[in-house]
């Protein structure tokens, strides 16, 4: 069996509060394999922006294991990390404040090559941005345009090329598409799905959109308050949620047809758990229909139901 490009051991990340610690991820265990995405969803709030950021180091965990090809990165030094981040890159959500205002479209897609050293030559870098615009769909004639100039497509562009810049092998996507219009996301997917195609990256796609982790995941798993509750392949999350957190998000997904108009759908009821030092248990409790007495023992982890289908719930011994 081959190794996981990036798995995650226990990763905890918690935020020091005059109340006490809130725990924004909380023992979550997830695989990303080479070539595949792993779609992320749940509310916002849930600790999935945390995760991706925790699993590149840019937020530091409070404890667990990131491992790279086997290999535990938290336990990098600061130079051995600034190598790793070759390998590693993020897009972020907003496509906008994640660029600098003052740089031109090429200084911020050249940025990683010049800090890493990758490409010393100027001529060379030049036609490596250029190769980059192409590849994202960007026209020449915006090199040296700024980003207030462009629209928020161009510009999440500009944050896919940043990203490719150096080659890596493991891309976090934080909703890179939630604050553009519908047909913008559609060019922006088609181009990551093309682009993983031929380059064969592996992606964390970070969403609460259903509909575009659909069509982008290989594999989802469901984050509530810092933790998974389930985790399944694309196809056997949509055809068999078997958590009441996943089978309520699920039902909340629009239908466009009239037929469905009066179709009744699951409302989650009840108070949201605090996430400051919460008790043990499943946190989803409070607002389960299904909630036992059971569900405050501390053994919350996942077990596997099916075949590769995780899920956290005391209804699947």
């Amino acid at each position: 069996m081959s190794t996981p490009l990036i798995q995650t051991v226990g990763l905890k990340k918690y935020f020091k509060t005059p109340k006490g610690d809130l725990h924004a991820v909380d023992d979550v265990n997830l695989t990303v394999e080479r070539g595949k995405t792993l779609g992320v969803v749940g509310e916002s709030g849930c600790g999935k922006s945390t995760l991706g950021r925790s699993i590149l180091r840019l937020l530091e965990p409070t404890s667990g294991q990131v491992l790279y090809k086997g290999e535990d990165i938290l336990k990098y030094d600061k130079l051995k990390m600034h190598e790793m981040r070759k390998n590693m890159q993020i897009i972020f959500q907003d496509p906008y404040a994640s660029l600098n205002p003052r740089m031109t479209v090429s200084e911020i897609i050249a940025e990683p090559m010049r800090v890493c050293k990758t490409i010393t030559d100027k001529k060379e870098l030049d036609d490596k941005v250029n190769e980059l615009m192409n590849t994202v769909g960007l026209a020449n004639r915006f090199v040296n345009t700024y980003p207030h100039e462009l629209d928020g497509g161009r510009r999440q562009r500009i944050g896919v090329a940043r990203a490719l810049a150096l080659e890596p092998e493991f891309i976090v996507c934080d909703e890179p598409v939630s604050a553009l219009d519908v047909s913008i996301q559609a060019q922006i997917l088609n181009l990551m799905m093309d682009l993983q195609d031929e380059h064969g990256f592996s992606y964390m796609f970070i969403t609460h959109d259903l509909s575009v982790v659909k069509h982008i995941s290989t594999e989802i798993a469901v984050m509530y308050l810092g933790q998974c509750v389930e985790v399944a392949s694309t196809k056997e999350l949509f055809s068999n949620p078997l958590h009441p957190y996943t089978q309520a998000l699920l039902d909340a997904i629009p239908i466009p047809s009239l037929k469905y108009r009066n179709k009744k759908r699951t409302v989650i009821k009840g108070e949201v758990t605090s996430p400051i030092n919460p008790k043990p248990g499943c946190r989803f409790a409070s607002r389960c229909k299904y909630a036992k007495s059971e569900c405050v023992s501390p053994d919350r982890s996942l077990k596997e139901v099916n075949a590769n289908h995780f899920v956290s719930c005391i209804l699947y011994k």
